[in-house]
């Protein structure tokens, strides 16, 4: 019997570029759908209608605002745009006020002048292109000057209402601290949230986790003392002696 005929680098490399490459696959949260659907219970009593805690005006000042709170606080972006927003809350007043006059009002935010530069760039474009409105989907916010995914999630789900999950630092390290949907990237704990999170509680899950990580899960020591679901918690760092669950919650504990 002959041998088969070695393949060829070149054969070889055709084969490696047609096979389809698969994704790798999500790493699973270590909760169950019932735990999962009482943290999140448990969330919606403590705070029914959470929101965001920048300060804006309409759409537009709010886009603003999310622009400017990357790498900064809230609180620090809301004692920048107070006066800000009094004399520009729409794209062509800003644009009128220039790039130094924004740098101006905004300069106690970290990243100030590039961030400047973003928003001047930012008002343009929407002036150009959407007629001075904020777009409502994903792909046009995106194609704005300093917007990314995450700050388009955040305007798709404060302002227009939409199901969307902005992975800020916040929920990045709850999301991996607590194993509720671990993930390397942002990109992968929002797909991991997504699937996780019930579909009923998606509308207010952001803002749910964001001051759960702001207020309590905090990066340093988290406060699980004061945590509400410190008994269903299964992170490694937990600062309480609270043990988490062994067995499954029973199904009285999921909302209909």
């Amino acid at each position: 019997m002959k041998n088969p005929k070695p393949q060829s680098s070149t054969q070889t490399l055709k084969k490696s570029i047609a096979a389809p490459r698969r994704k790798p696959a999500l790493a699973k949260s270590a909760y169950s759908k019932a735990e999962v659907k009482e943290m999140f219970r448990r969330f919606s009593v403590q705070r029914p209608e959470p929101t965001t805690e920048l300060e804006y005006i309409n759409a537009f000042t709010l886009l603003i605002a999310v622009v400017l709170s990357a790498q900064a606080t809230d609180a620090g972006v809301n004692k920048a745009t107070r006066k800000l927003f009094q004399i520009a809350d729409t794209p062509e007043k800003m644009l009128a006020l220039g790039e130094d006059g924004v740098r101006e009002h905004i300069k106690t935010v970290n990243l100030f002048r590039n961030k400047a530069k973003n928003v001047i760039a930012l008002c343009r474009r929407m002036i150009d292109e959407f007629g001075g409105e904020v777009p409502g989907n994903r792909e046009d916010l995106m194609s704005l000057p300093g917007v990314g995914r995450k700050t388009a999630n955040v305007m798709l789900t404060t302002f227009f209402g939409e199901i969307a999950l902005a992975v800020d630092t916040h929920i990045f390290r709850i999301a991996n601290r607590i194993r509720l949907a671990p993930g390397k990237t942002p990109d992968e704990v929002e797909q991991n949230l997504l699937r996780t999170i019930p579909k009923h509680y998606l509308r207010h899950a952001h803002h749910w986790l964001i001051l759960h990580g702001r207020y309590v899960c905090k990066a340093r020591r988290p406060e699980c003392e004061h945590c509400i679901i410190a008994d269903l918690c299964r992170a490694p760092e937990k600062t309480c002696d609270i043990p988490a669950p062994l067995v499954e919650l029973p199904s009285q504990h999921a909302p209909a």
